[in-house]
């Protein structure tokens, strides 16, 4: 690959997705969208940066979708979802005791095991939230894994990580080698597609927002620009989950305002 095929990759899929990749990352392009060349019957990456050009607005999201890293699984990290149930949600259960409702956005949801996690503890909480109106959006780039997501089907090595076995027995029924979600709690979660980098957040007044593990692919441009979009979706006492710890704490963010509660210290220091 030459530095300016290259260059014209990278800035294809910084722009669009904020995925910076550098140099030492060249392998990653080469890895990922090579197959996407030679489906096409195109001349390598020369010949793929050569289409891209034209542009082809359908390979450019075929190239970005490529290049999106989609790691997830059931209650990942553990700690976030039990300061979820033992601290925010008590907290937003008597903050919200008039209105008695909840908004929760889980943004880069990928596959969807983390809405479908939360979901899991909301249902495990129906006693607390009896009378409540609970919605949960969920959103990702990449369509692939929303179609998974909204399906809800997932192999056996799928559920073993990190679900509980309680919950598998209470949530899923085996369908031949695939655990299938009960659509009952499925019907919890609405996915959209969302690119949280170029588009306004979906909705505004989130009491929580889950957005982890994300802003380490971002610049620091990049990093601002999407908590200040997260900002300006939250409620003035909302909680937002950036990374796997669960102590939160004031941050001021630059926006029109600042957020409260972050439930994190995955943000670097100068943000």
């Amino acid at each position: 690959m030459t530095p300016t095929e290259l260059e014209f990759l990278s800035d294809l899929v910084r722009r669009r997705s904020g995925i910076v990749i550098t140099r030492d990352k060249e392998y990653l392009l080469e890895n990922r969208l090579s197959p996407i060349a030679t489906q096409r019957k195109l001349a390598g990456l020369a010949g793929l940066v050569t289409a891209l050009r034209r542009p082809d607005e359908a390979l450019a999201r075929e190239v970005v979708e490529a290049m999106t890293t989609n790691e997830t699984l059931f209650f990942r990290d553990g700690r976030p979802f039990e300061m979820l149930r033992t601290e925010v949600l008590p907290m937003l259960l008597k903050e919200r005791a008039a209105s008695r409702g909840l908004r929760i956005w889980s943004a880069a949801c990928s596959t969807g095991q983390e809405p479908y996690s939360i979901a899991m503890l909301l249902r495990e909480e129906a006693v607390r939230l009896a009378g409540w109106r609970v919605s949960i959006v969920a959103t990702d780039i990449t369509r692939s894994v929303l179609t998974k997501a909204r399906a809800g089907v997932y192999s056996q090595f799928e559920v073993q990580r990190g679900l509980p076995i309680t919950l598998l027995v209470k949530y899923f029924k085996q369908v031949g080698t695939q655990w299938e979600l009960d659509p009952a709690l499925r019907a919890m979660v609405e996915f959209r597609e969302h690119n949280i980098i170029q588009e306004a957040a979906p909705g505004a007044g989130f009491d929580i927002v889950f957005c982890r593990n994300l802003l380490i692919y971002f610049d620091q441009d990049q990093k601002r620009r999407v908590l200040n979009n997260l900002a300006a979706s939250m409620a003035e006492d909302a909680v937002l989950f950036l990374g796997a710890l669960g102590a939160y704490s004031a941050s001021p963010i630059a926006s029109n305002r600042s957020l409260k509660n972050v439930a994190s210290i995955a943000v670097p220091a100068g943000l």
